[in-house]
């Protein structure tokens, strides 16, 4: 609101709600990469190599599969978002998510995590998961008044902000 208010800039309300979950989703991101407790096999630079240990449907599979990809749905649409990425940027796209990835790996084994390739992999598909959302919602938007759209997606967003509180309590 500052930004808005110093730059006189015109407050339009689901931008600031889509920056607050921008906010949340860093913070979040950050503490689960940083600090959740992880039972270490060792460093995997084999490719799949990981992935073949988990059963489909067990706990495990959710957690470090599936939870890999979601980490990055979120990254893929808000760096897409916030640069403008068109249909011809997805390079740039997943340029973006595997530079992000293959840092948090590093600084994951300079504080006693394990560098892990097939992480770097679901991250990639999840952070192109996120960048073909964001190009969706683009076409669909194109095709309505930008009242219409602020209405929507004031109400998406508020319904995100609250899902996302309720989650971290």
């Amino acid at each position: 609101i500052t930004h808005v208010i110093k730059n006189k800039k015109k407050f339009i309300v689901y931008e600031e709600l889509l920056s607050l979950i921008f906010v949340i989703y860093i913070l979040m991101f950050f503490q689960i990469v940083t600090y959740q407790d992880v039972i270490s096999y060792g460093n995997n630079f084999i490719p799949f190599k990981e992935l073949t240990r988990y059963q489909i449907g067990s706990s495990l599979f959710y957690k470090n599969v599936i939870g890999n990809i979601l980490l990055f749905v979120p990254y893929g649409f808000f760096a897409s978002y916030y640069l403008r990425l068109e249909k011809k940027d997805k390079w740039l796209a997943l340029g973006l998510v595997f530079l992000v990835s293959i840092s948090i790996e590093w600084v994951q084994t300079l504080i006693g995590r394990c560098f892990d390739v097939d992480d770097i992999l679901l991250n990639l598909i999840g952070g192109m998961v996120g960048y073909f959302i964001y190009r969706l919602l683009e076409i669909v938007t194109d095709k309505m008044s930008k009242r219409t759209i602020s209405t929507i997606l004031t109400m998406i967003i508020i319904i995100l902000i609250v899902v996302l509180l309720y989650m971290m309590m």
